[in-house]
């Protein structure tokens, strides 16, 4: 059984690799000239309208990616949208139907909104200071969603580390891969109730940290649920090594942020050593790390289909 669920796992990593090798930095440079920088134009408006935006296009590719791979699945209303851990939290719909239908005025029907978010998500990176990377085009997008997948493959804010390793693992990912990505945590906000049983009941936080989020997220459940913290309370709204900072002082905001620096000589504990002291190293490890997870599962034609409008297959 195990030698048989192994065999399946390379024969999908296999598949996925043939896949991405059919993307193309160039894929609409004859179809659609403009569309990178219309989708850029339409990133840089949205952040500078709301700064937390950045990681919220961010966050909506990699949710994208982690459930049927990036196919747009996350964009189509209902299903994926009412996952635990997406519905109520995710943002940014609204940028990216905006810079589709953009999109659309001039190139219809070439432009998939799986490219659309993947170009959004990089671009949103690097208007609040962050690296950038060459984005691989071609994927088609998906009319399924699934919130049943969404549910079993998101990692969860209350995952333990080895957890989390399995849950990178699933998709291709190593451990290199998840502490740089975890990073993507030095911008956005997270809700009190995904980080109140950190603070009321783990040890390892620094007890300033948790008296100053204490004052917006009350004790009892259902008291402020909602109510918002910033993930890197150093620099939170700029993408840069600070993160790592605060991990090391056990000002982790969520537990499966705080649990890559728990494991006391565990591999996770020196990667986080290595981005928090080397910025130029997380930003070339987190940009390679968002190559390969843009490159799970697309679709590739004749698979998918290339949507008008990004909340509905048609």
């Amino acid at each position: 059984m195990a030698s048989s669920s192994l065999s399946v796992a390379l024969l999908l990593l296999c598949l996925a690799a043939a896949a991405s090798a059919q993307l193309s930095p160039t894929f609409y440079d004859a179809s659609c000239p403009g569309a990178l920088a219309t989708i850029k134009s339409g990133v840089a408006a949205a952040v500078s309208s709301d700064p937390r935006m950045a990681a919220s296009l961010l966050r909506l590719h990699f949710h994208d990616c982690f459930v049927q791979g990036c196919d747009a699945s996350v964009l189509l209303a209902g299903n994926e949208r009412n996952a635990f851990g997406n519905v109520g939290s995710l943002r940014g719909f609204d940028v990216i139907d905006k810079i589709k239908a953009t999109v659309e005025q001039s190139c219809k029907r070439i432009v998939s909104c799986a490219d659309i978010l993947a170009v959004a998500a990089r671009d949103s990176v690097v208007a609040v200071g962050g690296p950038s990377w060459t984005v691989s085009l071609g994927r088609r997008d998906s009319d399924t969603a699934s919130e049943a997948l969404a549910n079993r493959d998101l990692p969860a804010p209350s995952l333990a580390v080895t957890d989390l390793i399995t849950r990178f693992a699933a998709k291709g990912l190593n451990l290199t891969d998840m502490v740089a990505l975890s990073g993507a945590h030095t911008i956005g906000q997270a809700q009190c109730k995904n980080f109140r049983t950190r603070l009321y009941n783990e040890a390892n936080i620094d007890p300033d940290f948790a008296m100053l989020r204490n004052a917006s997220c009350p004790q009892a459940t259902g008291s402020g649920d909602g109510n918002l913290a910033p993930l890197d309370s150093m620099t939170p709204n700029m993408f840069d090594n600070t993160y790592f900072l605060n991990l090391q002082l056990n000002k982790g905001l969520l537990h499966s942020d705080q649990v890559l620096y728990t494991l006391v000589g565990g591999a996770t504990e020196d990667i986080v050593d290595g981005f928090a002291s080397n910025q130029d190293a997380f930003n070339n490890v987190f940009a390679a790390a968002m190559v390969k997870m843009g490159n799970i599962s697309p679709l590739i034609f004749p698979q998918g289909q290339v949507r008008r409008i990004c909340s509905k297959a048609t």
